[in-house]
């Protein structure tokens, strides 16, 4: 044998190889690698889009949360207006009570007052009469002593 026919066939045979690789093995293997290559472009964009909408998804967050706390301060503002005026009608209504009572209680003053000169008025004319009745007892007679008190009291 011959080194130079071996060598031979091996070179046709390694070109067979070569060409059956080139012809069947290879485009498959391209192939996947392609498929695998897509996934992975597709998988990185699909991750680039997810960031992007991330981000919008944070600026609307922040335009949310911006609003809300706007809301809030126009509720607590509001709130606070409310409990002022309450708190001037609480302040208004207390007044006119107090001086409700103020006018009730001098009318009642004034009533007492009344009543007290009317007791006051009695008295000092039962007294009158008392001493005036030990006076008169001394010098007129109990007849026209009576007399005397009933014509007294119709005056009164």
């Amino acid at each position: 044998m011959n080194i130079n026919m071996t060598f031979l066939g091996q070179m046709l045979s390694f070109a067979i190889l070569v060409w059956f690789t080139t012809k069947f093995i290879w485009p498959q293997i391209n192939g996947a690698i392609e498929e695998r290559q897509k996934k992975v472009a597709d998988g990185l964009d699909a991750a680039e889009r997810a960031r992007a909408e991330l981000k919008d998804a944070d600026a609307r967050v922040a335009v949310e949360i911006k609003q809300a706390r706007q809301q809030s301060a126009e509720i607590i503002d509001k709130a606070q207006q409310q409990a002022n005026q309450i708190i001037d009608k609480a302040r208004v209504d207390a007044i006119e009570e107090i001086n409700r009572l103020k006018a009730a209680a001098q009318d009642d003053i004034a009533s007492m007052a009344q009543k007290a000169r009317e007791q006051l008025r009695t008295q000092v004319s039962q007294l009158a009469v008392r001493g005036a009745e030990k006076i008169v007892q001394r010098e007129i007679d109990p007849a026209s002593h009576k007399a005397m008190l009933d014509q007294l009291a119709a005056e009164i």
